[in-house]
């Protein structure tokens, strides 16, 4: 689905349905009662969005783990996502609920089936990572889970979403994701308000996926033999494209003079991305004309090849997105640009990842409360002050650092 579709949904079927399940737990409660929380055995996780939210999620999941070490771990998420959740190892696959976001039709289907598998299952706690998104509370209510952690308002400006959440956390705009999602474990056993009134977690980066014997060396073997001009180069890897949210997209101008420099300076460049990134991939390409330059959207078959594609690399250029997230989980030296959003709220925490961020007055315009939606015309100044000269000069402090 379009994701303007997506928030036209949100809004018009969401309101009502969350005044509708408000009141219901009202009465509810007002007629039996609190249900009675106990420690929990089965835990499930609400977190729909983008995959690079999964990495980000990694502290959250070890302290699950750590403070629950008899809970079972379950999640609800978009299909789309599910393999990287499953390459993570964060729970058994079989743990693992989906729901198809292409069609109206299918994520109907999909959640009524969702939400039968929800309540055989009997959660004791449900928690709701996404950011004031309305579906994701609905779905955490009729979970029929007795503990219910999620962001709320009070009395800052949100998205409105009910009033049916026993957890209310408060949402803390200056603290970065991943702090935020680990206070949300704190909410669990908290009480007060707003919740989890605690010192900052310690925040690691997310351990680095490992492969088996031979397989990194078998992915850039198949590269070589697929592409022989840049087998004895140093390749810098370039994701250009903006996905769903295309003001986070550098110019891809810029994109062009940087490619031809790298290009000049010796290096073998690629351009990496899904099938439907390879009309600018080619435009790019055509720009260089150079036999180093070479066209990869499409050319992974998994996240996993492509993780292991990083460990081919020396550098990844990227938009704020999958790709750089997903950086964070090898040692590959990463330049992420962030304009529309900020670093100090999503960078991936890991060494290896360098953050381009300009700070202008009107950026970060993506936020919790306007549902990402950017009153920005388009002119993404943010990202076009972050010059092709200032990304070139820091590539080449990278690349020649001995990575």
């Amino acid at each position: 689905m379009n994701i303007n579709f997506q928030r036209a949904v949100d809004r018009l079927a969401g309101v009502p349905i969350c005044a509708g399940l408000s009141l219901f737990e009202k009465l509810r409660v007002f007629f039996l009662g609190e249900a009675k929380a106990q420690p929990p055995q089965r835990i499930l996780i609400v977190l729909l969005s983008e995959m690079g939210s999964l990495v980000l999620a990694q502290p959250m999941f070890a302290e699950l783990r750590r403070r629950y070490p008899t809970a079972e771990l379950h999640m609800l998420m978009f299909r789309k996502n599910r393999e990287l959740l499953e390459l993570l190892n964060v729970m058994p696959a079989d743990h693992i609920i989906t729901l198809n976001d292409q069609a109206l039709g299918e994520f109907a289907s999909d959640s009524i089936k969702a939400l039968r598998q929800m309540r055989a299952l009997r959660f004791d706690v449900v928690i709701d990572c996404e950011l004031f998104s309305r579906v994701s509370s609905i779905f955490a209510y009729l979970s029929g889970a007795a503990v219910r952690v999620g962001f709320h308002a009070h009395t800052q400006e949100g998205l409105y979403r009910g009033s049916f959440m026993n957890r209310k956390l408060m949402y803390n705009p200056y603290r970065h994701l991943s702090q935020q999602l680990l206070t949300m474990v704190d909410a669990i056993e908290s009480r007060g308000r707003p919740l989890a009134k605690a010192v900052a977690h310690a925040v690691t980066a997310p351990p680095l996926l490992q492969f088996a014997e031979g397989e990194v060396a078998g992915v850039a073997e198949q590269l070589h033999q697929d592409f022989p001009a840049v087998k004895d180069q140093k390749l810098v890897l370039v994701y250009p494209d903006g996905g769903l949210l295309p003001i986070r997209a550098w110019p891809p101008a810029y994109y062009k003079q940087l490619c031809s420099q790298l290009l000049t300076d010796g290096y073998a460049v690629a351009l990496i991305g899904l099938p439907d990134a390879k009309p600018l991939a080619q435009e790019i390409a055509a720009h260089c004309q150079h036999a180093l330059c070479i066209d990869l959207t499409g050319y992974t078959r998994s996240i996993r090849h492509l993780l292991a594609l990083f460990h081919r690399a020396s550098l990844l250029v990227t938009n704020d997105g999958g790709p750089g997230q997903f950086a964070a989980l090898t040692p590959l030296p990463t330049l992420v640009f962030f304009g529309p959003e900020t670093p100090a709220l999503y960078s991936p925490l890991a060494p290896n990842i360098h953050t381009l961020f300009m700070g202008l007055s009107c950026s970060p315009c993506l936020t919790a409360y306007n549902h990402r939606n950017s009153p920005c015309d388009g002119n993404n100044q943010c990202l076009q002050q972050i010059t092709p000269e200032q990304v070139l000069a820091q590539a080449r402090a990278l690349l020649q650092g001995g990575h």
